[in-house]
């Protein structure tokens, strides 16, 4: 009977310690470990957020820029989210999702051809001339990055109503362009928040 008492409370006192242990290793130290190891880039751990004179916001979230009706647009757009009643209605950053409407949804053929011929006015080209990523949502509805070829289209626009040369506003467009990852995966891409800073347009988006 000594015996068993004995040994009981060993491994009673193991379990304990081992308990302990677990409790300070796991539940102390690693998430200390891991917090330690997210200060090394505080920017990008807290969502890369970029502060202008009049608000914050994330370069990972993309929000297509609007304008009041008739005045003249100065911004580089993104993808937009809108569906039937709006084509070109923004994302909302609250919540971000696709539409889910499949390549033979009659929806999804009307909203495509309402955005074309929406920026193809707004750009002074041609339909046909309208790349499909200005046309089509991301997964999330908040892509912050475009295609080289619909920045290239928007050129022209924005070097006219900013009174930027066009030589000028291509370049900037070129200094936040970023190629192939590891040079063969994806595409190359437009980051639009970055490029509307540096035209110096970013802050009224935010307003």
């Amino acid at each position: 009977m000594k015996n068993f008492a004995s040994g009981f409370a060993r491994q009673c006192m193991v379990g304990l310690l081992s308990l302990i242990v677990l409790t300070v290793v796991v539940g102390v130290l690693y998430p200390v470990a891991v917090w330690g190891v997210s200060r090394i880039n505080t920017t990008g751990a807290e969502g890369s957020f970029v502060t202008t004179q009049s608000c914050t916001v994330s370069d990972n979230l993309g929000v297509d820029p609007q304008v009041p009706a008739g005045q003249p647009d100065p911004f580089l757009h993104t993808r937009v989210a809108g569906g039937v009643d709006d084509p070109m209605a923004p994302g909302d950053p609250a919540s971000s999702g696709a539409s889910n409407l499949g390549p033979n949804s009659p929806e999804l053929v009307e909203i495509v051809t309402a955005r074309r011929a929406i920026i193809a006015a707004r750009e002074g080209v041609t339909p046909a001339q309208v790349p499909s990523d200005a046309v089509s949502g991301s997964g999330s509805n908040l892509d912050p990055e475009i295609s080289p070829a619909y920045a290239a289209l928007q050129i022209p626009r924005i070097a006219r109503v900013t009174g930027l040369p066009t030589a000028r506003v291509r370049e900037i467009v070129e200094a936040n362009t970023s190629g192939r990852q590891l040079g063969f995966l994806g595409e190359p891409r437009v980051n639009v928040q970055q490029v509307n800073r540096d035209l110096g347009v970013g802050a009224q988006h935010c307003r």
